[in-house]
């Protein structure tokens, strides 16, 4: 792995963790189930997060929550199907209270549940299809009208019909129609979020074994990242490698290089990489459902003073931002240390958002916290053991076209954070040096 670091001095190829004596690491296991080591346990993993939302809905004013958020559903049900059904809108969970989730799902899928899915009731797996996001008529084919009656029935059963009605996410036509039969809509996703916020050891673990895998690609990135290759290239050599490494989806790969860096356009291209180039690149995929994102930067050949003052800027505001992070910090004190929108040539923190900020993984890719500049002083949270997210940071450099841009996936901890992200990112990496 041949490597050229653009500051002198001793190499450092990990953030090093200060974890009490008999504190273990967090672990990345093998991806197999075996007998000779605890590694995920599905069952417990299964119990935890339902419990979760069991214990949100009790907290909640509703009787219900009607769920058709995809990572909603995963967290609530245990049950996947492919994510090419994701933003359809047709999946849908309603879990009331005292009671195990039902589940209306697409076509075959409900019958290959009741063989698979048992720690949900046979009947609670039923067929539903509410028309593909408006290809069938809402009004016309009488889906949702149907729909809503059989939760309503459900409701009214269950003595629950009178109180209010949490959704996560919804159609227009089918919130008309849950009002035009009498049922009172309220958010149901704040409660979600806040339930998937704290992370067991197995989801912890599921991040850490996905962080891995990304570790492995940017090792295959590295070897490949010379003059001539394509960004798009790097995008089919990181998909073909995440899924012979077992993720189940590659949301998206952002590969970026030379003038394209600044702005930052969080895309990929048919550009060719040339000599000199600085390039970074945004892994996003996941393993059993649980998210990376996961930035690096390279230099290409070679790094110009330019370049490498860029890269150690946001490496500074990267290691300022985790020594800020500790549980029971709020944070709005982790925002107040990343730098203003205008020390990197933003007008305000709503145009620069996304560059200097964290967002919370799990089953879902943008999840709480969110930290910024932008929301975070106005509505502060507590930063809370079993916490993850992605920290980002973003610094354009004085040549008018390069960037850095750096992330880091850490874990909350009682004793401060572990970082999941193991690719070397201290000092500006440059690939296949002349």
């Amino acid at each position: 792995m041949g490597a050229h670091h653009g500051h002198g001095g001793e190499r450092r190829f990990e953030r090093p963790v200060s974890r009490p004596e008999g504190v273990r690491a967090l672990g990345a296991p093998g991806q197999n189930g075996v007998d000779y080591e605890h590694r995920v346990d599905f069952d417990r993993l299964r119990r935890y997060r339902l419990d979760r939302a069991k214990a949100a809905l009790e907290a909640s004013e509703c009787g219900a929550f009607l769920l058709f958020d995809f990572y909603n559903i995963r967290y609530t049900t245990q049950t996947w199907i492919g994510g090419a059904l994701g933003d359809k809108m047709i999946r849908y969970a309603l879990l009331m209270r005292g009671e195990e989730p039902i589940l209306w799902d697409f076509g075959s899928a409900v019958k290959h549940h009741k063989l698979y899915s048992d720690w949900m009731p046979e009947e609670n797996h039923r067929p539903g299809f509410l028309g593909f996001r408006g290809a069938v008529d809402p009004e016309g084919g009488g889906l949702m009208k149907e729909a809503v009656a059989e939760i309503r029935s459900l409701l009214t059963a269950a003595g629950l019909a009178d109180a209010p009605l949490g959704v996560d996410i919804v159609e227009p036509p089918f919130m008309f129609e849950l009002q035009r039969q009498g049922l009172r809509v309220v958010d149901a996703q704040q409660r979600m979020l806040d339930a998937r916020v704290i992370k067991n050891q197995d989801e912890i673990m599921l991040l850490n074994q996905a962080a891995a895998m990304v570790d492995g690609v940017y090792q295959d990135i590295v070897d490949a990242l010379r003059p001539g290759v394509r960004e798009n290239e790097i995008v089919a050599l990181a998909n073909k490698r995440l899924y012979e490494y077992g993720s189940d989806q590659v949301e998206a790969i952002n590969a970026i290089s030379g003038e394209r860096c600044n702005p930052h356009p969080h895309n990929f291209t048919d550009r060719i990489i040339r000599p000199g180039d600085q390039a970074f690149f945004d892994i996003i995929h996941s393993f059993i459902g649980y998210r990376t994102c996961y930035y690096r930067t390279f230099g290409v050949g070679w790094s110009t003073p330019s370049q490498e003052d860029a890269y150690k800027q946001a490496r500074e505001w990267m290691d300022i931002a985790l020594d800020a992070i500790k549980p029971g910090v709020g944070s709005d004190q982790v925002a107040a240390v990343l730098p203003r929108a205008e020390e990197f040539g933003f007008e305000s923190e709503l145009a620069a958002f996304g560059l200097q900020f964290a967002h919370g993984l799990g089953l879902g890719l943008h999840e709480r916290p969110i930290i910024s500049r932008l929301n975070s002083m106005r509505d502060p949270v507590e930063l809370r053991p079993g916490m993850v997210f992605a920290m980002e940071t973003y610094c354009p450099a004085s040549d008018g076209s390069s960037a850095a841009r750096i992330e880091e996936e850490v874990v909350v901890t009682d004793y401060g954070i572990e970082v999941l992200t193991k690719f070397p990112a201290q000092e500006l990496f440059v690939a296949n040096p002349y």
